[in-house]
C-alpha cells in the first residue's frame, strides 16, 4: 500500500513539472491592426493538420488523461449519472405532436447508450419503437450515430430523422413511412436541422423545407456561408432540391453570404410563409409570400418587417400578425397588425410591457393567446389574453421555466412543461373551463432522496457600476457560511441567450459532494431582455466578465466561499467570460474550466464560424479594440501566477475551432509562473460538446469536476490524502 501511494504522489509531481519541458512549438507572427502591433506567439498551431501541432495536441491530451487517472473517485460523476438514469427508468426528449395528435419522441432507457425513436397514437396510445440509430449504416464499421432531431409530417404518416455522429453539425436526414417503417433510400446530406431551424413540412405532407449548406466540409472557411432554404419532395433525388429562399434565388433581397435565410414555423391554416434573414441579431429582416405562389415556383417574396421595427416572434392568425415588440421601449409588448398593411412600429398593443417581467413566448388557441413571462430569466409565469383581458394562471408549482405546446389555433388544447434548478421536468395539460392542470408525463417522475436537502435561492448582486446582476444559488439547506465551501460558478453571457432553469443534476451532484453552485446571469445574456444583451456586446463586453468577477467577490465577502475554493466554468462563448475573468483577476479564482471555449476571439475572422456581427470585426478600428479587450489568449502575461485550468476542445467542432483552446493552453503553460496545473483535453472524435452518446458526455463533465474538486482541496479527490491514512 505505501509503495502504491508513493508512486501516485511522485507521479503527480513528475507530471506537473514535466509539462514545462513539453512546450508547444512556437512560430510567432506579428500583425499590424491600424496603429497597433500584435504578436501571436502560437499562430502556427492554427494549422491543426500540421503533424507537429497534432502531435502536441495528442501528447497534451494523453498527459491530461494520465493525470486524471491518478485522482481518486475518478468515475464518480459518470457512474452516479448512469445510476440516476437507471433509477428514472427512461428519459424523454424531442417530443413532437402531429396535427392529428400522434406523438413522436426520443426515449433512452436507463441502461441504454443512445436515444431511440418511439411513437404512440395520442397520449394514451400504445408505445411503439420506430427506429434504433444502431441500425443506421450498420454494415459499415466504426459508426456511432445518434438521433439529434426529428420532424413528423402534419398527418404523422412520415417522419424525418436527423442522424449525427462525432459532434458534427452536418447530419444525414432519412425519411421513414411510419405505418410500415419503410426507410426511403434517398438520404439528405447537406443539412443540419438540429442547429439550423429544423424541418418544415408542406401542407400536403409530400415534402419539406430545410436549410441546406453549400459547403459540407466543416474545415472550410465557407462552411457557414451561402446557406439557402430549399424544398425537397419525398422520393426525389436530394441533389434536385429547389432553392426557394436564398441569395441566388432572390437577388433583389440583397441577402449576404454570411446570413441564413430561413422559413419560420407556420400552421396549416395560414395562407402565407414568413421568411427571415438570420444574422445573430435580435431583430431581423422578414419577408412574406403566399404558400401557393412559392409552391408553384414563384419568387415574389415581399418585405414584411425591418430590424428598426424591433419586432420578433411573428405569427399569422387569419388576416392579422401577432408579434412581440420592443419598439421605443427596452421591455416587451405583445402586439398585432394587419397582414395587408403591416405597421409594426404602430401596432395595436394587446399586452403592454411588464417592467419586472419579460414576455418570453406565446401560443395562439381558439380561447385566446397563452403567453409566458420571465423575471431575471429564472422566475416564470403563465397568462391568458382574451378579448382585452389579461388573466394570470396559477401554476401547479413555482417554476423557473415554462414551455408551451398547443395543437393549433382552432383547438383549446394547451400543455405546459415546468422545470427548475431542483425540480424535475413535468408536463401538464391545462383545462380552461375548470382552471386545472392534469399531469401528462411521458417519462416517469423518479424520487431523488439524496437531493431533498438542496435548496435554490435567487438573488441579485450589485455590480461595480450599480447594475443588479441576477445570481442563482444552489446549495444544501444546512450550509455553513465559513468560507470553506467549494463553489462552482457557471456563466455564459453572449447572443442574448438566458441561462434558463432546468433540472440540473449536474449541479445537484456537485452540491452533494459538499459544494455550492452559482449561476451568474451576466450581461450579454437575455435574462433582462435586449437591453441586458446590449450591455455586454462588443464595446460593452467587459461588463460580461466583470459581472462574473463582482459576483465572485460578493459570494466571498458573504463567506459562502473563499478565493482558494472558487472554480469558474464557461463553455463556448462563455470562454470569453471565464478567460478574461481569470486574466484580469488571476488572484480571485483557484480553478478555471474553459469548455470548448472561444479563447482567441481576435482571430475569430480566421475561423469557420466567424461572427463579427456578435463580437466585432478586426477590420474596424473601434471593433478591433473591443475584440482585443475580450481576447483571453492575448491577455496572458508572462510571469503571472494563474489558476489551475482545465481546457477542452473538439476536433470536429464547427462552432469553436479546436486551435482556439489549443493556443490558449500553449501560451498559458509557457507563461504562467504558478505551479498550478494546466490541462488540455482534445476530443478527437467529438465536436461542440453535443451529438455524442450520453455516457461520453457524462464522462467529459466528470473529468472537469474531478479536476476542480482535486484543486479545491476536496479530501475525496486528493491522492496525497491516502498517505496520511
Amino acid at each position: 500500500m505505501r509503495i502504491r501511494i508513493f508512486v501516485i504522489i511522485c507521479s503527480l509531481s513528475v507530471y506537473i513539472n514535466a509539462q514545462k519541458t513539453n512546450l508547444a512549438p512556437s512560430k510567432p507572427v506579428t500583425d499590424k491592426y491600424f496603429e497597433t502591433n500584435i504578436v501571436d506567439e502560437y499562430r502556427n498551431l492554427e494549422n491543426v493538420d500540421d503533424p507537429q501541432t497534432l502531435n502536441w495536441m495528442r501528447s497534451q491530451t494523453a498527459y491530461t488523461k494520465s493525470v486524471l487517472e491518478l485522482i481518486p473517485k475518478k468515475d464518480y460523476y459518470l457512474q452516479k449519472r448512469l445510476e440516476i438514469d437507471k433509477r428514472q427508468g427512461n428519459s424523454i426528449s424531442h417530443l413532437k405532436i402531429s396535427a392529428n395528435n400522434k406523438y413522436f419522441y426520443l426515449k433512452k432507457k436507463g441502461d441504454e447508450k443512445v436515444d431511440k425513436l418511439y411513437y404512440r397514437n395520442g397520449f394514451s396510445g400504445k408505445e411503439e419503437l420506430l427506429y434504433d440509430p444502431v441500425h443506421y449504416k450498420s454494415s459499415e464499421p466504426h459508426h456511432n450515430f445518434v438521433i439529434n432531431y426529428i420532424s413528423p409530417s402534419w398527418d404523422g404518416s412520415k417522419i424525418a430523422i436527423s442522424m449525427s455522429e462525432k459532434g458534427n453539425e452536418i447530419a444525414d436526414v432519412i425519411i421513414m413511412d411510419v405505418k410500415t417503417k419503410y426507410i426511403h433510400p434517398e438520404i439528405i446530406t447537406n443539412g443540419a436541422p438540429a442547429t439550423f431551424d429544423g424541418i418544415r413540412w408542406t401542407d400536403d405532407n409530400t415534402g419539406f423545407f430545410y436549410v441546406a449548406f453549400s459547403v459540407t466540409d466543416p474545415k472550410s472557411k465557407d462552411f457557414y456561408r451561402n446557406t439557402r432554404t430549399v424544398h425537397y419532395r419525398i422520393g426525389t433525388d436530394p441533389n434536385t432540391i429547389r432553392e426557394v429562399f436564398s441569395a441566388k434565388n432572390n437577388p433583389e433581397l440583397n441577402i449576404t453570404s454570411d446570413q441564413f435565410p430561413m422559413i419560420l414555423n407556420f400552421d396549416l391554416e395560414q395562407d402565407y410563409y414568413i421568411g427571415m434573414v438570420v444574422d445573430y441579431q435580435t431583430y431581423r429582416k422578414t419577408y412574406i409570400i403566399r404558400k401557393k405562389d412559392l409552391l408553384e415556383g414563384k419568387n415574389n417574396w415581399k418585405p414584411l418587417s425591418d430590424p428598426s421595427d424591433k419586432a420578433k416572434n411573428l405569427d399569422i392568425i387569419k388576416d392579422q400578425i401577432i408579434f412581440q415588440s420592443s419598439y421605443n421601449s427596452p421591455f416587451v409588448k405583445l402586439c398585432k397588425t394587419s397582414i395587408k398593411n403591416p405597421d409594426f412600429k404602430n401596432g395595436e398593443v394587446l399586452v403592454p410591457e411588464k417592467k419586472d417581467e419579460i414576455i418570453k413566448s406565446y401560443r395562439i388557441t381558439k380561447d385566446g393567446i397563452y403567453y409566458t413571462t420571465t423575471k431575471n430569466g429564472v422566475e416564470a409565469k403563465l397568462y391568458l389574453y382574451n378579448e382585452g383581458k389579461d388573466n394570470p394562471i396559477q401554476l401547479p408549482f413555482p417554476s423557473g421555466n415554462i414551455e408551451l405546446e398547443i395543437n393549433d389555433e382552432k383547438s383549446s388544447d394547451v400543455w405546459i412543461t415546468c422545470s427548475g434548478w431542483a425540480n424535475d421536468e413535468q408536463r401538464f395539460k391545462y383545462n380552461l373551463k375548470t382552471n386545472t392542470f392534469r399531469p401528462e408525463n411521458l417519462a416517469p417522475i423518479a424520487e431523488y432522496p439524496e437531493f431533498k436537502n438542496i435548496v435554490v435561492k435567487e438573488i441579485t448582486v450589485k455590480a461595480r457600476d450599480g447594475e443588479e446582476v441576477p445570481v442563482s444559488l444552489i446549495y444544501n439547506k444546512d450550509i455553513i457560511k465559513n468560507g470553506q465551501n467549494p463553489l462552482l460558478i457557471d456563466s455564459y453571457g453572449s447572443y442574448g441567450l438566458s441561462s434558463t432553469p432546468f433540472f440540473a443534476k449536474t449541479y445537484l451532484l456537485w452540491v452533494n459532494q459538499g459544494g455550492m453552485v452559482a449561476i451568474a446571469h451576466v450581461r450579454g445574456g437575455g435574462e433582462k431582455g435586449d437591453q441586458w444583451r446590449l450591455a455586454g456586446f462588443k464595446a460593452t463586453k467587459p461588463n460580461t466578465w466583470r459581472d462574473l468577477i463582482d459576483c465572485t467577490e460578493y459570494l466571498i465577502n458573504e463567506k459562502y466561499t473563499s478565493k482558494e475554493k472558487v472554480a469558474i466554468w464557461g463553455a463556448s462563448a462563455g470562454g470569453i467570460t471565464v478567460g478574461r475573468a481569470m486574466t484580469e483577476r488571476p488572484d480571485l479564482f483557484k480553478v478555471v474550466i474553459a469548455e470548448v471555449g472561444a479563447m482567441n476571439i481576435l482571430r475569430d475572422e480566421a475561423t469557420v464560424n466567424s461572427q463579427p456581427k456578435e463580437f466585432g470585426s478586426a477590420k474596424d478600428p473601434e471593433e478591433f479594440k473591443g475584440l482585443l479587450e475580450m481576447d483571453a489568449y492575448q491577455h496572458i502575461k508572462k510571469g503571472v501566477q494563474y489558476p489551475a485550468t482545465f481546457i477542452t476542445g473538439g476536433m470536429n467542432d464547427q462552432r469553436v475551432t479546436p486551435w482556439m483552446p489549443t493556443k490558449f493552453a500553449a501560451k498559458l503553460i509557457a507563461d504562467s509562473a504558478s505551479d498550478n496545473p494546466v490541462l488540455l483535453k482534445i476530443d478527437f472524435d467529438g465536436g461542440h460538446a453535443a451529438n455524442v452518446p450520453i455516457a461520453q458526455r457524462y464522462a467529459n463533465i466528470g473529468d472537469m469536476f474531478e479536476f476542480a474538486l482535486w484543486q479545491l482541496g476536496h479530501p475525496d479527490y486528493q491522492p496525497k490524502e491516502e498517505i496520511k491514512k
